[in-house]
C-alpha cells in the first residue's frame, strides 16, 4: 500500500471516531493492567506506531503521584479514572501535566468528560476531514504536514496563554 493511501484510510477512520462516550466507559473498576489493556485499545489511533505508547503502568503512576489522577480505591480504577486517563492521554501530547491538571481540577465526571470528548471529536474529524480533502485533491503532503504542525503550535500557545492568565487571576 502506497503511503497516500495508508494516509487515506488513517484520516478516513478518524472521521469516524470517537473515544468511548461516559455510558461506554466499564462500570467495574479495573486494576491497572486491565486499564491498560482499555484504554491502549481505546487510544491506538493516536499512536505512531506500535512502540509509541500513550499510556504505560509508569506514567499512571506518576500522575496519581502528581495529583493529576486520583488515587484508585483499593488498587482498582473506576469510570472516572478512565475517563480522565483519557483526557489526559490525548491533552498531554499538547500540553504539560500542570496545565492538564489545571484543566481538570476536581472529579471528572460525566459533564466536563463529554465537554472534552465533544471538543475532541470535533478537532479529530475536522483534521481527518482536510486531511482526506488533501490527499484528494493531490496537495503536497509534506506541506499538508506542515501546516497543521503549525496550526496545532498556534493551538497549543493560546490554550497555555488562557492557562497562565487564568492562573495569575487566582
Amino acid at each position: 500500500m502506497e503511503p497516500i493511501e495508508k494516509i487515506l484510510a488513517w484520516a478516513r477512520e478518524g472521521k469516524a471516531l470517537s473515544p468511548p462516550a461516559w455510558e461506554q466507559l466499564p462500570t467495574i473498576p479495573l486494576y491497572v493492567d486491565q486499564v491498560l489493556l482499555y484504554l491502549r485499545d481505546s487510544l491506538r489511533f493516536f499512536e505512531r506506531d506500535e512502540e509509541d505508547l500513550l499510556l504505560t503502568n509508569s506514567m499512571i503512576n506518576n500522575y496519581v503521584k502528581s495529583g493529576v489522577l486520583p488515587h484508585p480505591e483499593k488498587k482498582k480504577y473506576s469510570r472516572e479514572h478512565l475517563a480522565a486517563l483519557t483526557a489526559i492521554c490525548m491533552l498531554k501530547q499538547v500540553l504539560a501535566i500542570q496545565d492538564i491538571k489545571s484543566l481538570l481540577e476536581g472529579p471528572m465526571g460525566p459533564e466536563l468528560y463529554e465537554d472534552f470528548l465533544s471538543a475532541h471529536t470535533s478537532a479529530v474529524r475536522e483534521a481527518c476531514q482536510g486531511l482526506e480533502a488533501s490527499c484528494e485533491s493531490g496537495e503536497d503532503l509534506k506541506r499538508t504536514a506542515l501546516r497543521l504542525a503549525a496550526e496545532a503550535n498556534a493551538k497549543r500557545a493560546a490554550a497555555e496563554r488562557i492557562l497562565k492568565e487564568l492562573g495569575e487571576a487566582e
